[in-house]
């Protein structure tokens, strides 16, 4: 049996690279980075050589980075802060945003502090721009706009551009999750006009517990939690060291060649949408398959519905493949796809996510194909 990783999207396998940088530090730098003695200084180093490499590959300043313990951390801060420190009273976001973003928003407006407002999306969950531009003509309120660059269940793509020219036109603030894009695309923050962005590096091969924020130097944000005078003061607790080396290398790593990354993960996600409909006639995706609107490390595949079918991600499990019917961090849940719902998907029929990485082969994609055809009594041609 083969084993088939397709679930790049809920994380990533450890770049050797990463792996082999982080293990020298936890054998030899074990100092604690607020310490004056030598051990200190030179875990201070790393911790500081890590964020300048962060800020040259995005193109910012190393005081706009703040390490954190990942996506969903970072995403809280910059909510919060909006609301807290710049005076925002409503939120524009999307039903289908990612639960760090849509919880927090939620809990932000059961508290009386912000109102949560929702911009119209179309049936492959893409952002009406036009409906976004009305909402912000009420400048009445000061106003956050919270949309993420790609979806991580439908790889929608947000155009990032357009959206941060609307919130400057009418002096919004813009936060986007792009924890499903960064190190995948290239960011060039000196150019992108946008508040805060995040990350997570266990999603492009780096260490699962680290993160970060971007936060523009003309905003303030406010620490979720409270002891030292880490970050700036802005986040207590002694910092993760070899996560945040690790970080820095996967992000080296991924920006060492994205546009090769992108035509190899491309070609794959389109050559198993092509395998698909060869052996599924009935097949659909959701989201947009159009490379020019879509995540290209992520396909989510509507499959016919028949008696055989609830057994589908148990069978890939079964023969070695791991794919996702959602995002892993609602998998547990119970609860259907709130993404999907919100697209008005039809949620009758078997709905798997594949997403894929720099390691994923052509000979993976067929083996998956061939068991989804299995599951369906088709035999690859």
């Amino acid at each position: 049996m083969k084993n088939v990783y397709l679930d790049n999207a809920a994380t990533t396998p450890m770049a050797k690279e990463v792996i082999d940088c982080m293990t020298a530090v936890m054998q030899d730098d074990f100092g604690n980075p607020s310490s004056t003695h030598a051990y200190g200084r030179k875990a201070k180093a790393l911790l500081e050589n890590s964020r300048r490499t962060v800020a040259r590959l995005l193109h910012c300043e190393p005081s706009e980075i703040i390490f954190t313990s990942g996506g969903t951390e970072a995403d809280n801060m910059a909510i919060n802060s909006s609301v807290h420190l710049l005076g925002v009273t409503r939120v524009i976001t999307t039903p289908i945003e990612h639960h760090a973003v849509g919880h927090t928003v939620e809990a932000l407006e059961k508290e009386g502090k912000a109102e949560m407002v929702f911009v119209k999306t179309d049936d492959c969950g893409t952002v009406d721009l036009q409906h976004l531009e009305e909402l912000l003509a009420d400048t009445s309120k000061k106003t956050l706009v919270s949309l993420m660059h790609a979806n991580n269940e439908i790889g929608i793509l947000l155009p990032l551009k357009r959206v941060s020219d609307l919130c400057r036109k009418y002096n919004a603030f813009f936060h986007s999750d792009t924890v499903q894009t960064m190190g995948h695309y290239a960011f060039d923050l000196k150019e992108l006009d946008i508040d805060f962005i995040t990350c997570a590096a266990h999603k492009f091969h780096g260490p699962k517990g680290v993160g970060f924020l971007y936060c523009s130097k003309k905003v303030k944000v406010e620490n979720l939690i409270h002891g030292g005078s880490q970050e700036r003061g802005l986040r207590g607790g002694t910092e993760n060291l070899y996560g945040i080396v690790g970080l820095a290398k996967a992000m080296e790593l991924a920006y060492e060649d994205v546009e090769s990354h992108q035509r190899h993960v491309q070609e794959l996600k389109s050559y198993m949408i092509e395998r698909l409909k060869e052996q599924l006639p009935d097949v659909g995706f959701h989201g947009s398959i159009a490379p020019e609107a879509s995540l290209y490390t992520v396909l989510n595949v509507k499959l016919p519905a028949t008696e055989k079918s609830g057994m589908l991600l148990f069978t890939l499990d079964l023969k070695g493949v791991a794919a996702s019917g959602g995002s892993a961090c609602t998998s547990g849940a119970n609860k259907g796809s709130h993404v999907l719902t919100g697209i008005d998907a039809d949620l009758s029929r078997p709905n798997v996510r594949f997403s894929f990485s720099r390691y994923t082969t052509k000979e993976e994609i067929d083996y998956a194909v061939g068991v989804i055809a299995e599951v369906y009594e088709k035999t690859l041609v």
